[in-house]
């Protein structure tokens, strides 16, 4: 297996080969996130049946496609199925015969559908026949491990995870796969052949997120910087209309999903529910909350709880840089080329608001470098509405155990020296917290600099100082 990270979805696939009874597994994630290669590489293509959706056909294309691997698999029927519970017949007959393909350590026969969400056209009866399968045959044979996974997050969500007809309470084990981090992206780049300081590793995060297959399309003969020109600004680069492609593959009907991101992407802090509704036209109401629900689930935004305004409720976020860059740079092309861009006096403001996120998305091994890692935290961004000048702070690590990390995020190409007008700001912004929070915690000033910091005569003042290759761990 050539699989880098995914420890933990690794063990639950092995649990599944090692179960005594039948599997059914569901793997959700936004596009590019990895699903179908963990699958493949992790089975080696051993399986009993192995068919995708197709994007865009009728219910008799989906099914002749379906028929095709039903003969790649040992049926003898020419014809396609004329209905899915017939498809779903043939299967169950292919799945008994004896000269099955079964996995050779735990004698599992594995059936793998994928893009299952493209197999469900309008009215086909898709989802009836794959309830019937599942109930009436598969899982009481006990040595089945069915696998479903697809893009269209919302259609899993609601269709599989949250059913409440004929597969309700059948899934058996569930993989939200995630983006990678720092390291995992740092081993996959070392892994293609690509040499780049991790000064630029923080810097390709910043830009496209830990997305496997984004990175996978970097070449080796470019710079970080040409890559991006290449890749994102270029009229006819691989990823210039990627944010469309993606919001389409995983949200029918996404124009709720657009609206909300436009608003969220205005006030990085994020807004309450009460202020997505007062800045879109979707309204409160179920279609919000599953908007919501499936923004958050494909690793868009968050929902986070600030303590201190309680009375607000919770706060959604975006958090997926990528998005973040096209709403920067690509939705109103203020930006015609990176390579000029990275010249401007701007560009420094995007990348200290940029490696935020980063570290935002690395709180566990900022707590992990600060020796807090089982102590349970919550973490926002804070604004004071009364100190003059205003006090922000860029991420609050608020701990369980009566003490606050006040951290303050840069990024710069060098080892970051604190001034006497950086000692004295910090200061300041401890001074508000304390009094407008009324926070009995202890509060400790923590620095997060991409390249370390620098001690000096001013450095005192920080408890804790976190660098870039931290964040790696």
């Amino acid at each position: 297996m050539n699989i880098i990270g995914r420890k933990q979805e690794q063990q639950l696939l092995q649990d599944c080969l090692n179960s005594n009874r039948s599997e059914f597994v569901v793997i959700y994630g936004r596009r590019r996130v990895g699903k179908t290669y963990l699958v493949k590489e992790f089975f080696d293509d051993r399986f009993s049946f192995y068919a995708t959706g197709v994007d865009n056909v009728n219910l008799s294309e989906e099914l002749s496609f379906f028929n095709d691997s039903l003969k790649d698999y040992g049926s003898k029927d020419e014809e396609r199925p004329n209905s899915w519970r017939e498809a779903f017949r043939r299967l169950k007959y292919l799945l008994m015969e004896d000269t099955i393909q079964r996995d050779p350590a735990s004698n599992k026969r594995i059936i793998f559908l994928d893009e299952l969400p493209w197999m469900d056209t309008p009215r086909s009866g898709f989802k009836p026949a794959l309830d019937h399968f599942w109930n009436s045959w598969a899982s009481s044979q006990k040595d089945i491990i069915l696998i479903v996974c697809g893009s269209a997050t919302s259609w899993i969500i609601h269709n599989i995870l949250k059913d409440t007809n004929g597969l309700y309470n059948r899934v058996t084990r569930q993989i939200h796969m995630v983006p990678f981090s720092l390291g995992e992206c740092e081993r996959l780049l070392t892994s293609n052949g690509i040499r780049m300081t991790r000064d630029d590793i923080i810097l390709s995060y910043m830009v496209f997120g830990g997305i496997p297959y984004y990175l996978d399309l970097f070449s080796k003969r470019l710079s970080l910087a040409q890559n991006i020109d290449v890749l994102l600004f270029h009229e006819n680069g691989q990823l210039h209309h990627e944010y469309h492609r993606l919001f389409k593959s995983l949200f029918r009907n996404s124009e709720k999903h657009y609206a909300i991101i436009d608003a969220l992407a205005k006030k990085r802090g994020g807004l309450t529910r009460k202020e997505i509704i007062e800045a879109t036209s979707i309204g409160d109401g179920k279609h919000l909350t599953d908007a919501l629900e499936e923004l958050e689930q494909c690793g868009f935004i968050r929902k986070y709880k600030n303590y201190l305004k309680e009375k607000k409720g919770a706060y959604f976020q975006i958090i997926d840089p990528f998005t973040l860059f096209f709403h920067t740079f690509l939705k109103n092309k203020k930006v015609s080329s990176w390579l000029k861009y990275i010249r401007a006096t701007s560009y420094h403001t995007w990348s200290g608001l940029a490696f935020e996120t980063v570290c935002l998305l690395h709180t566990k091994q900022i707590k992990q470098a600060l020796g807090i890692s089982g102590i349970e935290s919550s973490e926002y961004a804070w604004r004071s509405k009364e100190s003059e000048p205003g006090a922000q702070i860029d991420l609050v690590i608020d701990r369980t155990d009566n003490v606050i990390n006040i951290c303050e995020v840069k990024h710069s190409t060098k080892e970051y020296a604190l001034s006497a007008a950086d000692a004295e700001n910090l200061n300041n912004k401890l001074d508000a917290f304390q009094d407008e929070t009324k926070s009995k915690k202890a509060l400790h000033l923590t620095m997060i600099c991409s390249n370390g910091l620098m001690t000096n005569e001013y450095s005192s003042v920080i408890i804790n100082d976190i660098c870039g290759n931290d964040l790696f761990e």
